[in-house]
């Protein structure tokens, strides 16, 4: 009588709050996904590191095709490491960029690196450490010189306090050029008043500010990703019927007068106040 096979374990590693992060491979689409205590955290295609699976990434990738002229190289620093999904991508579509990425957990870089390496090349270093004291060990070169910068970090589903505070965004707007531009990913629920805040907060510290999402959630309806993109330089108005073109569907920018509507009576994040963002039900993830 046969043996039954017995299934190998996905690739994992243990992290410092003694979650469990795992790579698995995509229940959906071609590729894998990086799994942290049962939250997706990112996915990625080795065979085609442009396939930006998750909808908030995708709208991400849509604002860094629109930086500078189309392939040109860009000087990048990355909040978060996740499974470097937007380091790849930026890699593939602008090859020559320099890329530094801040990641707390040694073990989650390691995992990655090992299972779901970049490719042969990539000018991508890695830092490690918490991602608001990195913003000041960068190299003297890089501050008030970065073209992009990304804020997407999470410790399990929520985004900590201290990364969500007009403090840690004038800190952001410290290592960006002039006319370089701030993404964050924003995850709230219904309601919206933890979006809400950051919007404000992130409008008290830059004079220019738009917002990606889809069109449900941008009302409030349901538990999901928002991208604030900002710059103390003017966001290129031709840029608004491209990002709604690019999608993914159905698509929301907002901006100016609308924006002053959604963050009215919102109060600005500071160190002595902020909160962590809403965790959200399991269920949010069961696509």
């Amino acid at each position: 009588m046969a043996r039954a096979s017995i299934e190998e374990p996905p690739p994992q590693a243990r992290l410092s709050d003694g979650t469990l992060a795992r790579i698995v491979p995509s229940r959906y689409v071609s590729g894998f996904e990086l799994d942290v205590a049962g939250t997706p955290q990112s996915h990625v295609d080795l065979e085609d590191p442009t396939h930006l699976h998750f909808e908030y990434v995708a709208r991400m990738g849509a604002v860094i095709d629109r930086l500078r002229m189309p392939g040109q190289p860009l000087s990048a620093v990355h909040l978060g490491a996740g499974a470097l999904t937007l380091p790849r991508y930026i890699e593939a579509t602008r090859p020559g960029s320099r890329q530094q990425v801040i990641e707390l957990e040694q073990p989650l870089v390691d995992l990655v690196r090992e299972h779901l390496p970049l490719p042969r090349g990539a000018q991508v270093r890695m830092r490690i450490g918490d991602a608001r004291a990195g913003l000041h060990r960068l190299p003297p070169a890089l501050i008030g010189h970065a073209d992009l910068l990304v804020s997407d970090v999470f410790a399990g589903a929520q985004t900590p306090a201290h990364l969500t505070t007009v403090e840690f965004y004038r800190a952001t707007a410290r290592v960006l050029a002039s006319d370089g531009v701030l993404l964050v990913n924003v995850a709230d629920g219904s309601g919206l008043a933890f979006a809400r805040r950051q919007v404000a907060t992130v409008r008290e510290v830059f004079a220019h500010v738009i917002v990606l999402a889809e069109v449900q959630l941008f009302k409030g309806r349901r538990f999901g990703n928002l991208v604030v993109v900002a710059s103390a330089s003017p966001l290129p108005t031709q840029w608004l019927p491209r990002l709604m073109a690019a999608g993914p569907h159905p698509a929301k920018v907002a901006q100016g007068a609308e924006l002053d509507d959604f963050v009215r009576g919102a109060r600005v994040a500071t160190d002595a106040d902020s909160t962590p963002s809403p965790k959200p039900s399991q269920s949010v993830f069961d696509r």
